[in-house]
């Protein structure tokens, strides 16, 4: 174990890694704002008891490490709503000995019960932002000081403004490397929780619920928009299917709503999308036929297993704009397809995948083009 009287905080980053999530050499797993926090927060973090530490979005473990070491902390509780983070973490943790001094929770009240500090980084959706900090200001300790720090380049004004709904005193320090870090306190009483919120889409006719880091909201994303034009061609007598990346289930529900006899897995990492897949599903009456599965990529489903598999992959990781992402949820479509099963995929055209997709599936069509997007069909 690491010892907090000697500790060196960047031998420790330099043993921290990403996997299992996109490792490339333009993509580190501790940044600047990582450092800016704990620097702005050491104070606090040296003052604070024993199991009043709450983490949030903590990328790959710098947050969560760096304290237990510099800090000697213990009991702290951590969430990160990526399950891809939640691995490194561990995998980090195990790496450099911390792993007994913390857990991970859901986003809620025994993540922040009695928290005095709670250190995240900035997600860079506003509805996330909105629905965090609301949770810390309804559950935390009236004492509690949040240290939220990210990237000068995307953090806005309007995330003082989101703060401010939840906090009395919100105020941002200097910056340092083209990072900042807001600093909240003073936690308001509201009666009012934002997430998860529903909208009837009418234009397909679905009713949409979403928690506050689902990908879009409970808008439809125009990607997957266009995808839905070409459900109508998937595989008729599919039996098992998969909606990979599903944010809120939309994509799930549609298909299981035309296919009366098959059966969908919404799958993500992301547990608020997950949690609103599973919302939407039951919104819908779909619920016996649409379960939800956080998992990375599909790595828990069985090989050959799935009929079909839609697909709207991200062409970023994290802020960082990259297709590994995309590539493994190729290479894991190609695995979990029975033979003669479908990936159906939608993409920016300007990325063009139809040959990665080909490598890693099987024969790939282009069926669908517009000015935006392309849609292909590959065959397992």
């Amino acid at each position: 174990m690491l010892d907090s009287e000697v500790f060196d905080r960047d031998d420790l980053f330099s043993r921290l890694r990403r996997r299992p999530d996109v490792e490339a050499p333009n993509l580190t797993a501790v940044d600047a704002a990582d450092r800016l926090i704990l620097d702005e927060a050491a104070a606090a973090l040296s003052a604070a008891p024993s199991g009043t530490l709450t983490v949030i979005g903590d990328h790959y473990g710098a947050l969560t490490l760096g304290t237990a070491a510099a800090h000697g902390a213990t009991g702290i509780r951590v969430h990160q709503d990526p399950l891809t983070g939640e691995l490194a973490l561990a995998a980090n943790a195990e790496t450099v000995g911390l792993a007994d001094r913390y857990r991970s929770y859901a986003l809620g009240e025994e993540l922040l019960a009695g928290a005095t500090v709670v250190l995240m980084q900035l997600p860079r959706s506003l509805g996330e932002l909105t629905e965090v900090a609301e949770a810390i200001a309804r559950h935390a300790d009236p004492s509690v000081v949040v240290y939220a720090g990210g990237r000068n380049k995307h953090i806005s004004t309007a995330m003082n403004d989101v703060l401010g709904r939840s906090f009395s005193d919100v105020r941002a320090t200097l910056g340092r490397q083209k990072s900042r870090v807001l600093i909240a306190r003073g936690p308001r009483e509201s009666a009012q929780q934002t997430y998860p919120v529903t909208d009837h889409l009418t234009e397909i006719g679905l009713d949409v619920v979403s928690f506050g880091a689902a990908f879009a909201g409970p808008k439809l994303d125009i990607g997957t928009r266009y995808l839905l034009d070409f459900l109508p061609r998937v595989n008729p007598r599919a039996q098992a299917a998969v909606d990979l990346g599903c944010g809120t289930g939309i994509l799930a529900v549609s298909l299981a709503r035309l296919l009366p006899e098959v059966s969908v897995i919404a799958t993500d990492q992301s547990a608020a999308a997950v949690a609103s897949a599973a919302a939407t599903a039951r919104a819908n009456g779909l619920d016996g036929r649409v379960s939800t599965l956080r998992d990375d990529a599909m790595s828990s489903l069985a090989t050959d297993s799935q009929d079909v598999v839609l697909c709207n992959p991200p062409f970023h990781v994290g802020a960082a704009v990259h297709t590994g992402g995309a590539s493994k949820m190729f290479a894991e479509a190609g695995r979990v397809l029975r033979p003669g099963g479908e990936l159906w995929t939608v993409y920016n055209s300007h990325l063009g995948y139809r040959g990665r997709l080909q490598r890693l599936v099987g024969r790939t069509d282009v069926v669908g083009r517009n000015p935006k997007f392309t849609v292909t069909r590959s065959v397992a």
